[in-house]
């Protein structure tokens, strides 16, 4: 029989006790509980919904943005997934009403 590897994330794997406990809970029967039905088809439409507009709420859109090469430069030296760091920086500083102030 093929061993499974159970990874937590990319750098954690799961230590033998745990292997060990989800090996054992793999083999238990699933036991449903009458407090917590399954859901019907209409309830998981509507969590297919609020997915889907807190999901289009999170979208991020290009922009096209003027900057110099020195803060280009500074940027990318954050190294990878600065423009997710700068997308932070410009959202920080728009939500905070005396740092924009500094800047109008």
């Amino acid at each position: 029989m093929a061993m499974k590897e159970y990874i937590l994330n990319e750098s954690s794997v799961l230590s033998e006790e745990q292997l060990t406990a989800v090996r054992k809970a793999e083999k238990k029967p699933v036991v449903f509980d009458e407090d917590s039905p399954e859901l019907t088809d209409q309830q998981l439409a509507g969590f297919r919904r609020v997915h889907e507009m807190k999901q289009a709420e999170r979208r991020r859109q290009n922009i096209t943005l003027r900057l110099t090469p020195q803060t280009i430069q500074k940027a990318k030296s954050l190294g990878k997934g600065y423009s997710g760091i700068l997308s932070r920086i410009i959202e920080s500083t728009i939500n905070d009403p005396e740092m924009l102030k500094r800047f109008l």
